[in-house]
């Protein structure tokens, strides 16, 4: 085979351009900080790297349901504690009110503050996150309590003790509301109740007997039915609590996963700086010498005489 002076020029040409290639694939590489800028560059790497997107977005999302989680339950802890506070100090009026010593106007005035604990505690179980009634079950657009103080029922609203859940974790569902409808029905009733006593003619005694009123010891005053309902306060808070904890701990585990997922990432597509200008380097050097070899190759024609 005849090797022609226009074939070794093709072939050179071809190399060094080749060689540009190499180089200018290398420079983009250092500039975008990727080891693919494209698809075509490396199919295999492209797929994984959206996959990990994929997850970095779904971590994302998770992320902002804990906030929003958060949200619920602090504001479901903070009701309840209220409502607790409130019980205690209808604890104090009932005892007060069961003493033979009080007035007609001691009365009134106990009657009084019952009425706008009741309406408090009507209050609280409305209590909203954003436009959200918290207590509602599922019927978030619609307050526990109507504008006329009764409390919905199960035929007006069909979600008020059903859950509702957020996604924290891939196939992992959380209850951020928690069930009020009954707790303040028992509350409600409980306040109605009082107020009735409260305005009827019983005496101290009778007021006591009716609503519990024991005294175990001489001075502690137990009240049955009102200590039953703050026992219930206070599990629904331990409830609450505890799904606080189980928040921080999602939290933590979605942090961590994040932190995995982005070094997965990083290892996947970002460009090893050290290498990369090795390769460069190496590239460079390369290049200089098939120009050098080139220069060699080609022979000269009349135009270089010329000049």
């Amino acid at each position: 085979m005849r090797v022609t002076q226009s074939m070794l020029s093709s072939n050179m040409l071809r190399n060094l351009n080749t060689s540009y290639n190499k180089m200018a694939k290398y420079q983009e590489q250092l500039n975008s900080g990727k080891v693919i800028n494209r698809p075509s560059d490396n199919p295999v790497v492209a797929v994984k790297g959206m996959g990990y997107r994929v997850d970095l977005d779904k971590n994302e999302q998770y992320q902002r349901n804990m906030g929003q989680a958060h949200s619920w339950l602090d504001s479901t802890d903070e009701a309840l504690g209220q409502a607790g506070s409130v019980l205690i100090r209808v604890k104090e009026l009932v005892v007060q009110a069961a003493s033979d010593t009080n007035t007609s106007e001691d009365r009134e005035k106990i009657n009084q503050e019952i009425t706008q604990i009741k309406q408090h505690l009507q209050d609280l179980a409305n209590t909203r996150v954003g436009e959200n009634y918290i207590f509602s079950g599922t019927n978030t657009n619609s307050p526990l309590f109507k504008a006329d103080g009764t409390i919905q029922s199960s035929t007006d609203l069909t979600g008020l003790k059903k859950p509702i859940e957020v996604n924290v974790f891939d196939g992992i569902k959380m209850q951020i509301n928690t069930e009020g409808v009954d707790l303040f029905n028992d509350i409600d009733t409980f306040m109605g109740e009082l107020e009735d006593l409260l305005t009827s003619d019983a005496s101290g005694k009778e007021i006591g007997d009716k609503l519990g009123v024991n005294s175990t010891d001489g001075t502690n005053q137990t009240i049955l039915g009102l200590d039953s309902l703050s026992e219930n306060v206070l599990a629904k808070r331990a409830e609450v609590g505890a799904k606080q904890n189980r928040v921080e701990l999602m939290e933590n585990r979605l942090q961590l996963q994040e932190v995995n997922v982005t070094k997965l990432m990083s290892k996947n597509e970002d460009t090893d700086y050290a290498k990369t200008i090795t390769e460069m380097a190496t590239a460079e050097s390369i290049h200089q010498a098939s120009l050098s070899v080139g220069a060699k190759i080609i022979q000269q024609t009349l135009v270089d005489f010329i000049r």
